[in-house]
């Protein structure tokens, strides 16, 4: 039996998935049998490849290519920023309403820095916990970007194992359920590969961090 996949837009070059937290986009180290990209080629019974990629722990939209072609052109959009990625992500304590984190990342775990650049915005304060709800628009696209940054502002993501602290993060497990990282892919803008139209793809909240952000009272309008 094939495992689930939630698909938010399908046509015949590209598709774009709602991931789940805990799901690998392609194939590790470990050989996973379960990746993104083996539930979406088999729910579309065609050739697919991701053109860009979420950590393990992060959900959210995820855009597929149909043909090689059309991966070469979205490839190209993302090196050149022109594809707006939007997350929501809670983080510990009260960050400011708004700003621009511009730190310089390694690009690889042990590589050399190279410049990287994220604005957020602070949507809402739990009335019930310490903790806030922010939407984090990443101008660069470099490993563990968002993490980085929200340590560098002294406001890490609960759940963030490699980047957060162990207490907090074992405070949230144990008193709100949350056993994975609060970090939601939830928007993609981009023009599509072939007919040049403007795409605003949303991806839901899943359960498993939605019925979070209720406890915490940070449930988003509508």
């Amino acid at each position: 039996m094939s495992a689930s996949v939630e698909l938010l837009y399908v046509d015949e070059h590209i598709a774009v998935m709602n991931k789940p937290s805990g799901l690998l986009v392609h194939r590790g180290w470990d050989q996973d049998d379960d990746v993104a990209l083996f539930r979406v080629r088999d729910a579309l019974s065609s050739w697919v490849t991701p053109v860009h990629r979420l950590d393990r722990g992060t959900s959210g939209a995820l855009l597929f290519a149909r043909s090689a072609e059309v991966a070469a052109t979205l490839s190209r959009s993302f090196e050149e920023s022109r594809v707006e990625k939007r997350y929501l992500a809670l983080v510990r304590g009260t960050p400011p309403e708004e700003g621009v984190i511009d730190h310089p990342v390694p690009k690889k775990e042990s590589g050399a820095r190279v410049p990287a650049l994220t604005r957020f915005r602070r949507l809402a304060c739990s009335p019930v916990d310490r903790c806030a709800l922010i939407e984090a628009v990443p101008a660069t696209g470099r490993l563990h970007q968002i993490r980085r940054h929200m340590k560098h502002l002294s406001h890490p993501l609960i759940g963030d194992v490699n980047y957060g602290k162990g207490d907090i993060n074992r405070h949230y497990r144990a008193r709100y359920g949350l056993h994975r990282l609060a970090l939601h892919a939830h928007g993609l803008a981009f023009a599509h590969p072939v007919s040049s139209e403007a795409m605003r793809i949303v991806a839901p909240v899943p359960d498993d961090l939605a019925s979070v952000l209720r406890m915490l009272q940070l449930e988003l309008a509508a």
